[in-house]
């Protein structure tokens, strides 16, 4: 039924104003208070329904009488942003004594809740579940019949007015039968499936989630250490378990690797949580004393397909010393409800991410070639992102606060959390400029050790701004390194290649793919045209990540389009490959019969310049650098 319009005019006001008088009294947050908060919350999980991917929650919180504000945790450090799975929680209630207590949510900032404490009560209990999802399409699988994963932080609630590291917390879990599990968390004890851990403060608690499955397994990866390093695998299968030992070292030697980098350790033991699962969600996410990790079940059993996938945990391992022990003054917040400033990532993602790519290669994880393969295609990829001509690599690090992750319309135009990769192309620019200035006696080799090796020892974290690492770089070789770092962080133009042709290397390309590249395409059963065509085709002929502005583009392809044929003839990737070889001979131009939507057309692109695939080539009569870079150290 339609509202008339004067009964409309006369109502619609008066809802306004109810609505924005309750608003702007909703009672602000209380200022975290850098003190003990009096008592100790104790929590128990209920993490054994795996039929139903449901986690149980009840947590006792020690209270005064009077108004107080519990926060379910908003802003995700590991993430960069506001993606607290605050929608995943269901069946709240509160109680004290064993009389429900009510709560309001506040209207402005919906991750509060408010409570009246009684008169006399000393104890709030409250229970909830998380509810997991049980398919893709509602997020991200963290529980399947063999694997589960938990991140504390979205079945945590805590209470306001106090930094969450001043708020002890102990936990009791209760795992699937028989099941084992791994976390950097201490175990104070395990009877049957009930495990207690060791009472924490809230932010070391939540900054350190556990990984348990049917099929387990924990590797030594540093053995007879003082301070371990343990690879916790968790899989479908227990074949999947199957480590062999030249496996197992090259991992282990990525941990020597490290330590040879960063001269340093900042964490009493280190846990590498490791999923080989092809049901549990793929993650990366790195914390101080641990890393979440999850793969493809041949992860071992495979091993020749699963190159590509191995600077997982090199990049994962090389955030406990950039991004949880030396952090951007912005991240230096009070709780896990005060936002972020992500002004830095391009340092605590991009030199991460370039650290991820060497260590891969010193440790021989991955061939040192491949890795040289990673860097072509991370260079063509910039060389190639049209977005660049509008918006900077420091204007990314505002993605996962803008965009959080969701899936883009036209990611070469909008760009999208560019800071990784386009960040490590900056420090290998850095790197490389460091090792010719101080003719070759100085590389970032060295500020590793002087910026994320100090305080050996040391675990609470460190934070640091611009004018920081731009004084540790002048610390090792006097330049103006802080115009040359903006020019390449706040300007627009183009991509950050000097480093490239100063480690000795261009980058070119050819009419056939690179070993690596091509078993990266296998893998993942795609087909990459961007080079050529300007547009990739995934396994059921989709179009996908078109180049704003590239020939598909001005041919008016676009997202939700399907190739169906290539001159005639069904649509296979070898068919359009070879239709781009014959294309160079003739002036004929290359017809696609395209499905976008219900409609059915014909797309002729006029290309005759061949196929076209990324790869590096070495300058003569240039030191090569980038092969002194990715060589182990001694």
């Amino acid at each position: 039924m339609t509202m008339p319009s004067s009964l409309r005019a006369a109502i619609l006001p008066a809802l306004f104003a109810t609505a924005f008088a309750t608003s702007a009294h909703a009672a602000p947050l209380p200022t975290p208070l850098d003190q003990p908060y009096p008592g100790t919350i104790q929590m128990k999980i209920d993490a054994s329904d795996t039929a139903r991917n449901i986690f149980r929650i009840r947590q006792s919180i020690p209270v005064k009488p009077g108004r107080m504000t519990l926060l379910f945790p908003q802003w995700v450090t590991a993430q960069h942003g506001p993606t607290g799975m605050l929608h995943q929680m269901a069946g709240l209630k509160m109680s004290a004594d064993g009389k429900p207590v009510a709560w309001k949510r506040d209207p402005l900032n919906v991750f509060a809740f408010q409570i009246d404490v009684p008169r006399g009560v000393k104890t709030l209990d409250v229970e909830y579940q998380h509810l997991s999802p049980t398919e893709a399409g509602q997020g991200r699988i963290a529980m399947t019949p063999d694997i589960l994963g938990i991140q504390w932080q979205s079945m945590t609630m805590y209470p306001a007015g106090y930094r969450t590291r001043r708020i002890p917390i102990q936990t009791t879990l209760t795992l699937p039968a028989g099941w084992q599990y791994g976390t950097a968390l201490e175990t104070a004890a395990r009877q049957g499936d009930e495990v207690q851990f060791k009472t924490t403060d809230l932010e070391t608690f939540i900054d350190s989630p556990l990984f348990a499955g049917r099929y387990y397994k924990q590797i030594d990866l540093d053995p007879g250490a003082k301070i371990p390093v343990r690879l916790n695998i968790v899989a479908d299968t227990q074949e999947a378990l199957d480590a062999k030992p030249e496996q197992i070292e090259p991992h282990r030697e990525m941990v020597k690797q490290a330590y040879k980098l960063f001269d340093s350790q900042h964490y009493a033991h280190y846990d590498f949580l490791f999923a080989l699962s092809d049901e549990f969600g793929g993650v990366g996410r790195e914390h101080h004393q641990s890393s979440e990790n999850g793969v493809k079940a041949n992860y071992f059993t495979e091993w020749n397909k699963t190159e590509a996938t191995r600077t997982l945990l090199p990049h994962e391992f090389t955030h406990s010393w950039n991004g949880k022990f030396r952090r951007p003054k912005g991240q230096d917040v009070p709780d896990f409800n005060t936002p972020l400033d992500n002004n830095l990532l391009w340092v605590y993602e991009g030199q991460t991410q370039y650290w991820g790519q060497v260590l891969s290669s010193r440790s021989g994880l991955i061939k040192k070639e491949s890795v040289r393969d990673m860097i072509a295609n991370m260079a063509a990829t910039y060389a190639n992102v049209q977005g660049r001509s509008w918006r900077t690599v420091v204007d990314t690090t505002n993605d996962p606060i803008i965009s959080q992750r969701r899936p883009q319309v036209w990611p070469n135009w909008q760009r999208s959390e560019d800071y990784y990769s386009e960040g490590a192309l900056v420090w290998l620019d850095v790197d490389t400029k460091l090792r010719e200035l101080s003719g070759e006696k100085r590389s970032l080799d060295d500020f590793a050790r002087v910026f994320f090796g100090v305080d050996n020892g040391q675990i609470v974290a460190k934070h640091y701004t611009f004018d920081d690492v731009v004084k540790a770089l002048n610390g090792l070789q006097a330049f103006d390194w802080a115009p040359f770092l903006k020019k390449r962080i706040e300007e627009t133009g183009p991509a950050p290649l000097d480093g490239l042709a100063r480690a000795g290397w261009k980058l070119v390309y050819t009419d056939k793919q690179t070993d690596f590249l091509k078993g990266v395409e296998d893998v993942s059963k795609t087909a990459n045209f961007q080079y050529s065509l300007g547009f990739s085709v995934g396994s059921d002929g989709k179009i996908a990540a078109i180049v704003w502005d590239g020939i598909g583009f001005k041919a008016g392809l676009s997202g939700n389009t399907t190739i169906l044929a290539v001159n005639g003839r069904a649509y296979k990737p070898e068919l359009l490959r070879s239709a781009i070889t014959a294309a160079t001979k003739d002036s004929k131009p290359i017809d696609l019969l395209v499905k976008h939507g219900n409609d059915y057309r014909t797309v002729s692109l006029d290309y005759h310049e061949g196929l076209k695939y990324p790869r590096l080539e070495r300058i003569e009569g240039t030191p090569d650098r980038l092969e002194a870079i990715l060589q182990p150290r001694k």
